[in-house]
Order: C-alpha cells, then sequence, then structure tokens
C-alpha cells in the first residue's frame, strides 16, 4: 500500500470532515440566533397585540421546535446525508404521537381557541363542563376552577369549549330569582308592596336594574310572587340569602297565614 496516498487520502478526508464539522457548528450557532430573533420579534408583535402571554409563549415554543428541525435537517443535507427517509420517520411518529394523543391535542386545540377568543378569565364565575365555579387557572390542556364548596378542579378544555359556557361575571349586574309562596287569603298586591319594601332595605341591591316583584303564578295553595332583585355577582349570595329572610320576615310581621294545599272531601248521601 502507498502510504503516501494514504496519508493523502486520510488528511484530505480530515480536512474535509473538519471543514465540514465547523460549517455545521457554524449554521447551527447562525441558525439558533436567527431562530431566537424571528421568536423575539414574533413575540413582540402578539404582545403588542395584547395577545395572552400564555397563548404567546406556546406559540412561540412551537415555532422554535419547528424551525430547529428544519435547521437540524438543513445540517444534515449538508452533510449529504439523506434526509427523506428522516423526514419520513418524523412523519410517522408524529402521525403515531397523534392518534395516541388524541384528547391531550383536542384538549390543546381547544385551549388555543379559548386563549384566543377569551369566553372567561382568571376570577370569572361560570358553569363549564357541566360544573359551577370560579376560574383559577387557564391552561392550555386544562382549565383550573374551584367550586363553590371550595373543591379544586380540572377540566379538559375539549370538554369546555364543546358544551355551553355560562360566564356570570361577564355583566355588570346579576339577577337573584326567588319565589314566595302566599295563602289564598293573602292580598297579592298588598305582599308586592312589602316585598318591595324589603328588598329596598337590602345592601347591594342595585336600583338599575330596577328589583322586579311579579304575580307569577295561581295555584289552588294561593299566589305565587316572583322576587327578582339584581345585584353584582360579587354579593349574590349575600343578596340571595338576604331576601329569603326578608321574605320570611315580611311575611310573620304581616301575620300572614302558612300557605297550606286545601283538600274538599264531598261525601255522597247514603
Amino acid at each position: 500500500m502507498d502510504m503516501s496516498a494514504l496519508q493523502n487520502f486520510l488528511s484530505t478526508t480530515i480536512a474535509d470532515l473538519g471543514v465540514k464539522i465547523l460549517a455545521a457548528i457554524a449554521f447551527w450557532i447562525v441558525g439558533r440566533w436567527l431562530i431566537g430573533k424571528v421568536i423575539g420579534l414574533m413575540q413582540a408583535a402578539m404582545n403588542r397585540n395584547n395577545v395572552d402571554p400564555t397563548l404567546t409563549k406556546y406559540l412561540g415554543s412551537i415555532v422554535a421546535i419547528a424551525l430547529n428541525i428544519t435547521l437540524v435537517l438543513g445540517i444534515l443535507g449538508y452533510f449529504g446525508i439523506q434526509t427523506t427517509s428522516f423526514a419520513a420517520m418524523l412523519a410517522g411518529a408524529g402521525v403515531a404521537i397523534g392518534a395516541a394523543w388524541s384528547g391531550m391535542l383536542g384538549n390543546f386545540a381547544a385551549g388555543a381557541f379559548m386563549l384566543v377568543l377569551r369566553p372567561f378569565k382568571v376570577g370569572d364565575f361560570v358553569q363549564i363542563g357541566g360544573l359551577v365555579g370560579t376560574i383559577h387557572e387557564l391552561g392550555l390542556f386544562g382549565t383550573t376552577i374551584v367550586t363553590p364548596d371550595n373543591v379544586h378542579t380540572l377540566v379538559g378544555n375539549s370538554r369546555v369549549f364543546g358544551e355551553t359556557i355560562l360566564n356570570y361575571s361577564a355583566r355588570p349586574a346579576r339577577r337573584v330569582e326567588r319565589t314566595a309562596q302566599l295563602a289564598g287569603s293573602v292580598d297579592p298586591l298588598d305582599a308586592i308592596a312589602r316585598f318591595k319594601e324589603g328588598l329596598a332595605k337590602i345592601p347591594n341591591v342595585l336600583q338599575s336594574p330596577a328589583p322586579e316583584v311579579n304575580l307569577l303564578d295561581i295555584n289552588l295553595v294561593g299566589t305565587v310572587i316572583a322576587v327578582r332583585p339584581y345585584c353584582h355577582n360579587d354579593h349574590y349570595w349575600q343578596v340571595y340569602f338576604d331576601t329569603n329572610e326578608m321574605m320570611v320576615r315580611v311575611g310573620k310581621e304581616a301575620g300572614w297565614a302558612a300557605p297550606t294545599p286545601t283538600q274538599i272531601m264531598r261525601t255522597a248521601p247514603l
């Protein structure tokens, strides 16, 4: 074997390989720097447009992963490595992961839509996924709420976004729904006047919209009065319970008879 030829081959090959390695390192450093700049500009633009910080962060991560994969494929192509099979392998892995994590990906997609559409925010009192509570945290895969009995509950975003969302905090005022069953001997017009006077004394009852006290129904027991004050959502339960107490107190002070079903039995003569 010609040693000079071997030495010449090795020196040439090692030199070419060294140049390619140095070039690959340079491509990686410059590529990473450019990716960082692109992600920074994208996130700065989203922040200027008041996009949710959580959505900005996750979209930046997704774009960064995609650009890094593209950079690695480009470097491998520079070394002469066929990247077609590698790309096909990544696509196959993506399909397999997507099939296995279809539920998680559905939650992710729903979470992204919710962060864009913003049907509610942290601190809102809502009904989502069949549960009622206060929003504690918004995530891309699940939404955390605290129910009225102080239970920390995580609801998948696909379930949240796939069902009706009731946001009780979205409007400045919320109506309290109460009814009073009166005996047949009680004058309903007098009862309406007394209830209106009682509502005016309850703290945090709004005057605009004005409380609604109306004759709702007539049944065999007597009349049913609808008592509907308005209040801010923060005072809902206080107004709710105070309204119940007010109706009991008004009935007691007025000396109303208790509403009792009446049965009339007729006996045929023998």
